[in-house]
């Protein structure tokens, strides 16, 4: 008998991780074997539990798990990730396509479509909610145009990505330095390098820039 496919669910809610899991568990070939409430638990978890399937929410706190998904697309590149979410617009889907996930799965109809969505991306293929086909199509002719920009963003490091996470949700630069385990000194030259980077002048514009982007949610 084949090994089932191993799944990491990683979301905020814990009564949706529950969901989930029950939802997966009559299911022989699919198998649960880790779970994350924000992102950064998402990318330990993925680092040590080396999972087949990562269900990844994007609004996670401590680090956006689009954020999560390009760390783990680097660190465990075996795992294939599925993005579980309620945003169904086309920057979110840019975004999504841009971390290297395999999927994006709408929360409304998860019930029917998640089961065939994680057997789909384990089987190497990638998998997007029917309903998020004109989306797809928009994303296509606008990249077209897109590839004449240039975003800010894409120049950040993934360490000022993280910084700039935290300081949008609140942390202070010792509180963020004792987390990634880094100098008060290193956590400010970060923050002001993304800064200059982004043309922001201070914390409310970085904070709303964040929201703007959907690092952070409301």
């Amino acid at each position: 008998m084949a090994r089932p496919i191993r799944i990491l669910l990683a979301d905020d809610h814990a009564i949706l991780r529950d969901g989930i899991r029950a939802l997966l568990s009559d299911e022989t070939d699919l198998q649960v074997v880790g779970e994350a409430e924000n992102g950064r638990q998402a990318l330990e978890q993925a680092r040590a539990l080396r999972p087949d399937i990562v269900i990844m929410d994007i609004g996670m706190p401590l680090l956006s798990g689009l954020e999560a998904t390009t760390q783990i697309r680097r660190d465990v590149p075996e795992a294939r990730v599925l993005i579980l979410t309620m945003h169904q617009n086309e920057e979110y889907l840019a975004r999504v396509l841009a971390a290297g996930a395999s999927g994006y799965v709408l929360k409304d109809v998860a019930g029917r479509e998640l089961v065939s969505a994680i057997r789909q991306v384990a089987g190497g293929e990638a998998f997007f909610s029917p309903s998020m086909t004109k989306t797809l199509t928009s994303l296509y002719l606008h990249s077209l145009e897109a590839e004449r920009t240039h975003d800010p963003y894409s120049d950040l490091t993934i360490r000022e990505r993280e910084v700039l996470q935290l300081v949008a949700e609140g942390f202070t630069n010792h509180q963020i330095a004792e987390m990634l385990k880094l100098s008060i000194k290193t956590v400010k030259t970060h923050r002001l390098h993304l800064m200059q980077k982004l043309d922001l002048h201070d914390r409310t514009e970085l904070v709303k820039y964040a929201f703007q982007k959907g690092i952070i949610t409301a």
